[in-house]
């Protein structure tokens, strides 16, 4: 057996290098660069698309100006996703009795009496393609009452669903007397 020095000696030292650490970060820095340099040279930049409305053929014509709903419309609680609903068949008109319930108290709601140069089925037509085209779900036929009606319903931009409802009132021949509705469904349908 060796016999064990007694000789204080200083301790080994051994050197770590830092150059494996700095090495990860300088490829990590390389890499990045290199492909923020492909995204600059690659990118494209954003293109809009300008959205068309599909046209229509055959029935009624929507008219020109919708200042038959300006009533309920002129209100700022309608979402810009929803105001596409707001449209009439040409040669509508409007008659009194315009009302928003709850005036700004609670969910809104309005509706507007109307009367049409129509048969209550091209009217009821006019909206299912109109309304079908623009994004809205046709979800009920008929009335309680028994009346023509249709309801649609479509989710806002402000996280409600709201609903448009076209509800024949009475026709005699070629012209119809019917409701414009809509209003904001605060619980699911």
């Amino acid at each position: 057996m060796e016999r064990v020095s007694e000789t204080p000696r200083a301790p080994l030292t051994t050197t770590t290098s830092i150059w494996p650490a700095a090495a990860v970060l300088i490829i990590a820095v390389a890499v990045l660069a290199i492909f923020m340099l492909i995204n600059l040279v690659a990118d494209q930049g954003v293109t809009s698309t300008t959205t068309t409305l599909p046209v229509v053929v055959g029935g009624l014509q929507p008219a020109t100006s919708n200042v038959a709903l300006d009533y309920c419309r002129h209100t700022s609680e309608i979402p810009s996703n929803i105001s596409g609903g707001f449209l009439v068949p040409a040669g509508t008109r409007v008659e009194p009795g315009g009302n928003i319930p709850n005036a700004g108290a609670g969910d809104f709601d309005c509706y507007q009496p109307l009367v049409s140069s129509a048969h209550s089925s091209s009217l009821l037509a006019f909206y299912a393609a109109q309304l079908g085209t623009r994004g809205w779900n046709l979800f009920s036929h008929g009335a309680s009452n028994g009346a023509p009606q249709s309801l649609f319903q479509k989710a806002g931009n402000d996280s409600f669903y709201w609903v448009i409802g076209i509800t024949v009132n009475r026709s005699a021949g070629d012209v119809v007397h019917w409701t414009f509705r809509i209003y904001q469904n605060s619980v699911a349908i």
